[in-house]
């Protein structure tokens, strides 16, 4: 699960497992397989770092520069 931020300021976790895609409109909007949408604080990239992050923990051996 990776931290994010809604706009009002609330802290939740997500699966970024379930994210279909992220969308920059202005706002990072993570649109979920189950059609949900969420609106984040945090910028695309950050959102991305946290992503590879959480991947890294849990197959090393899977993602590499």
């Amino acid at each position: 699960m990776i931290k994010l931020t809604r706009l009002d300021g609330v802290q939740y976790y997500v699966n970024p497992q379930q994210i279909e895609c992220i969308e920059v409109n202005p706002d990072t909007t993570l649109v979920m397989l189950s059609g949900n949408h969420h609106i984040v604080r945090e910028e695309v990239d950050d959102v991305l770092g946290r992503i590879e992050a959480y991947l890294r923990r849990l197959s090393p051996l899977v993602v590499q520069e």
